[in-house]
């Protein structure tokens, strides 16, 4: 393991200078991928700036309807609050399917924003892995890849993001705000993560040395009846295979709104604005749900062993969406 400085912060300001000194500079929150990075020598920084005393490990109401959510906030306490379990049920559940208990009392969620592919060719700085080292190539796509992107990958990196909290964010139109020396900032969580492209290797919009500060949720009140559903390779706690955030307004059997992301399919958490367009003020009912996935996966470009995604990600809308409506006409 490469020698690295180590400081602890207080202040906003203080970690923001402390990260725009040195571009080798990372934060610390919770750890819990960072530190494994590091063992593995995938991660290889010059200092760490622990952010968890920064006073951003709040979660609050705003006047608008939506929520503030401090990037300390562990996903504990973000699967905990009432207001999140109330306003957003679909996200409290994706964090509670994320990872054990244990993980969720140390994650924080700036940190999961920023958390890493868990592709083995990544994790192993033996292999080439054009994220890792540009130019050095994706083996992935002639390797082992069943459980690689499907949407929006390239000849360049095939690798998903394994994000759970990030799926419900995005179906909610989150917005992610920062801080940099030369002040404030926000993206939305839509435009956070860059397209793969030829350059896999730059993963976020965010400015060098910025500091997430925090989440804002807009007021959504097709959020209230809302799900996530995962699809993993075993029953206890494992990155997903497929996974679906999705909320559904139905009156008098026509869909008035709808909010559907994908998980585990795309480099980024996968916005399936072009399913929600389809559904948007035609029928309630499986059919067009089945209608709408067809839609969104025509994009699907499948390798030799993950094309199986194709068809899970067509039946979890049409399961998810359809106990939604049932929900909704009782």
């Amino acid at each position: 393991m490469r020698e690295f400085g180590y400081q602890r912060v207080t202040e906003v300001a203080g970690a923001v200078a402390l990260l725009g000194a040195d571009p080798d500079a990372r934060c610390l929150g919770g750890g819990t991928n960072l530190v494994d990075l590091m063992k593995a020598g995938v991660e290889r920084p010059a200092l760490l700036v622990d952010v968890r005393d920064l006073p951003l490990g709040r979660i609050e109401p705003r006047e608008d309807g939506g929520l503030r959510i401090g990037a300390t906030v562990t996903n504990s306490e973000l699967a905990a609050d009432p207001e999140v379990r109330r306003r957003y049920p679909a996200l409290a559940e994706a964090v509670l399917a994320g990872a054990s208990g244990q993980l969720r009392n140390m994650a924080t969620v700036g940190g999961n924003l920023l958390q890493r592919t868990r592709c083995g060719y990544f994790t192993d700085p033996a292999k080439p892995c054009n994220k890792r080292a540009p130019g050095s190539g994706c083996p992935a796509v002639e390797g082992e890849h069943h459980n690689h992107a499907i949407l929006g990958a390239s000849a360049h990196c095939v690798a998903v993001h394994p994000s759970d909290m990030g799926v419900a964010l995005t179906a909610f139109d989150a917005v992610v705000s920062y801080e940099t020396a030369d002040g404030p900032g926000e993206v939305p969580l839509a435009e956070f993560y860059l397209p793969v492209g030829d350059t896999p290797h730059r993963e976020t919009t965010l400015p060098p040395g910025a500091l997430i500060t925090g989440i804002t949720l807009p007021p959504a009140p097709v959020a209230a009846a809302s799900r996530y559903r995962k699809v993993r390779e075993r029953a206890s706690y494992a990155f997903a295979i497929g996974s679906i955030a999705a909320a559904l307004d139905v009156r008098d059997g026509a869909v008035r709104e709808v909010r559907l992301a994908f998980g585990a399919v795309a480099s980024r958490p996968w916005r399936a604005r072009t399913a929600e367009r389809v559904l948007t003020g035609g029928p309630a009912d499986a059919a067009a749900f089945a209608a709408a996935a067809d839609a969104e996966l025509a994009a699907a470009e499948t390798l030799p062993h993950n094309g199986y995604k194709v068809t899970l990600m067509r039946n979890l809308v049409v399961a998810v969406l359809t106990e939604l409506a049932e929900e909704a006409a009782r």
